[in-house]
């Protein structure tokens, strides 16, 4: 590795807890800075004044770049603004540019209100999506993982009545695919995937749907077909036990609430969001803007450790290989 990688880091909303968890989580990790080269994207004085704030006089001497203007005093934490919305919105679209140009190794995302963003006027799902946009990539998926622990999902930020639509058998096998590689990079050879069922109990041979009989099944011996070593469908309900979960390296999950919902309770405090298949490394806490505790003091910053750290050892890699 000839330097050390440039990660960047996004404010988030300036009316949520993004600001406060990024200098209070490098200020409790000064060896980040031994190990990167760190830039903020974002609104100099919201990050200025969250230095301020919960810093207790430590100096903050991290760069900023200016991608808003935003003013202390021109947003109140915890409420939804359309400019906060607009300003986390930028600070997203700047850095995931620049890294899609070089000029950075990764971006590591605080929380944005996606409520926020759609107020300002501009159409919003999510980073993922985002995100994906601004490189070209139309096959990407979403991953949450902690550990061992590693969750794809074949549909995000779209209705409940939406997802037998877009839970289609080739977006199962794409989706495993990209779930599969990631492993790999990971140091697993040969990767062992558990796949959800659409429906609760798999269907119950299509006395509870059809889609698992007409879809997923299909998909899944397709897959083994191929070599892959994927099983299921399971039901959702025990997919997610320990001894179920043991047996896999990694977990498909149709939709947003099967996998998050679980996730969440096993490791909200160490969970990390990524957006697989992309040319740039993407990853993010895998919480919200947290209005209610906004401006406190009183966020976890783990999540958002965890993703810097996963950011940073992805970065290391990419540039080994250069």
């Amino acid at each position: 590795m000839k330097r050390k990688p440039l990660i960047a880091l996004t404010m988030g909303d300036p009316a949520g807890i993004g600001p406060e968890i990024i200098v209070r989580m490098l200020a409790a990790h000064p060896e980040f800075q031994a190990e990167a080269d760190i830039v903020v994207y974002g609104c100099p004085e919201v990050v200025e004044d969250a230095a301020g704030r919960f810093l207790s006089g430590q100096d903050f001497r991290y760069p900023v770049r200016a991608t808003g203007s935003m003013k202390v005093g021109g947003f109140h934490f915890g409420e939804l603004s359309a400019q906060c919305g607009r300003e986390a919105y930028e600070a997203v679209c700047a850095a995931a540019r620049d890294a899609l140009a070089g000029k950075v190794d990764a971006v590591v995302t605080a929380p944005v209100n996606k409520a926020a963003v759609n107020l300002a006027g501009i159409p919003f799902t999510g980073h993922t999506e985002l995100i994906a946009g601004i490189c070209g990539t139309d096959d990407f998926a979403m991953m949450q993982s902690a550990g061992n622990l590693r969750i794809a999902f074949v549909t995000t930020h779209i209705a409940l009545k939406d997802v037998p639509k877009f839970a289609t058998r080739e977006r199962i096998i794409k989706t495993t695919r990209l779930l599969e590689n990631a492993v790999r990079a990971e140091g697993i050879t040969e990767p062992k995937i558990g796949i959800a069922a659409i429906n609760p109990h798999a269907g119950e041979n299509g006395n509870m749907g059809t889609e698992d009989e007409l879809v997923t099944k299909p998909a899944v011996m397709h897959m083994r077909e191929m070599g892959m070593k994927v099983e299921g469908p399971f039901p959702p309900d025990t997919l997610f036990i320990k001894s179920t979960l043991d047996r896999f390296d990694g977990i498909i999950s149709m939709y947003h609430d099967q996998g998050h919902i679980p996730f969440k309770m096993l490791a909200f405090d160490r969970g990390v969001n990524s957006t697989l298949g992309l040319p740039v490394i993407r990853t993010s806490v895998d919480h919200g803007t947290a209005f209610e505790i906004a401006g406190k003091g009183i966020a976890d910053t783990g999540s958002f450790a965890a993703a810097f750290r996963i950011a940073l050892k992805r970065s290391r890699a990419r540039l080994e290989w250069q």
